[in-house]
């Protein structure tokens, strides 16, 4: 069953747990329940740690790397740890009208404890991208595209290990790494989820009373110029009717002050699948910076530990 934990409370459930067991232990020694308190506070601080284990810290260098849709370039670039052997990957899809950067900072981090990073623009996912393809031609469901074939080109990079592929989106990004997840379930490890974008389906329907309405371009929440094709291939789909076919370990992450999709989304998605944690981030926007990204990483960190990518 999946579950909706809020940062305070999973620390506070976890030093409950250890107080029962050293209550029991330290009675039988004849020391008094008054000392756990001290031991308590010790719990409390070593919780910010990552799994309480020193990840190694590794050189890594960057390469541009490109991929193919249907004839048309996918610009990326890939951090790889400077390592003997192949290593696990993390394919980073960035959010609406975003480009690879977004993802810069999760590529430096995970590359420098073990674990390739691919960062990519989408085909038409911004005006500010490099890879081919018109922001009117871009849909979710084109996107999804763009990641499998991310997918199936990466597993035979030299460097990487293909039996350890992990997706890692923001936003749209989460969308459509939840859609493509749940459609290659046997090929992925694991899936983590930063405030994903599941109010699109929504969205357009507030926006459109019918497809009839649609024109063939119109500009999406005064951010960029799409195309019809953007509403119409997500006008009937469920996407949480489908998401929950990928039956691994997830991981979503959403801050509490989150303006531009509500957490509920992700409460509802995080019920959709089998085994998930939905941590709330106190304080944090649409994005994650500053103190947020460091505790986003200890989450994402504990999450690699437990699917056994590290």
């Amino acid at each position: 069953m999946a579950r909706t934990v809020n940062k305070k409370v999973f620390k506070k459930l976890l030093v409950e747990i250890f107080c029962i067991f050293m209550i029991g232990s330290l009675s039988a020694c004849g020391i008094h329940s008054k000392d756990v308190t001290n031991t308590q506070k010790q719990v409390n601080n070593t919780m910010k740690t990552e799994d309480m284990k020193e990840l190694p810290i590794y050189k890594y260098e960057v390469k541009e790397i490109r991929c193919d849709n249907s004839g048309q370039s996918i610009y990326g670039i890939a951090y790889v740890p400077k390592t003997e052997g192949k290593v696990p990957l993390v394919i980073f899809s960035h959010e609406f009208t975003n480009t690879h950067t977004s993802g810069i900072a999760y590529a430096e981090n995970l590359a420098s404890h073990g674990i390739a990073t691919y960062v990519f623009d989408f085909r038409g996912g911004s005006i500010k991208n490099k890879s081919d393809g018109k922001t009117t031609e871009m849909s979710v469901m084109t996107e999804v595209t763009d990641l499998e074939s991310v997918i199936e080109t990466a597993k035979n990079w030299d460097f990487v290990n293909p039996e350890k592929i992990v997706l890692l989106g923001g936003s749209q990004g989460g969308v459509v790494s939840a859609i493509t997840a749940a459609r290659h379930n046997k090929e992925l490890t694991g899936l983590i989820l930063l405030y994903p974008a599941f109010v699109i389906e929504d969205d357009i329907h507030k926006m459109f009373s019918s497809l009839d309405e649609v024109p063939d371009t119109f500009s999406y929440r005064g951010w960029i110029t799409v195309g019809r094709k953007y509403i119409e291939d997500m006008w009937d789909y469920d996407v949480y009717g489908e998401i929950g076919n990928f039956d691994k370990q997830v991981l979503i992450l959403h801050g509490n002050e989150d303006n531009l999709v509500d957490i509920s989304y992700s409460k509802r998605a995080a019920e959709k699948y089998d085994n998930a944690e939905l941590y709330v981030i106190k304080g944090a926007g649409h994005g994650f910076g500053g103190s947020n990204f460091d505790e986003v990483m200890t989450y994402i960190w504990q999450y690699l530990h437990q699917v056994e990518i590290i």
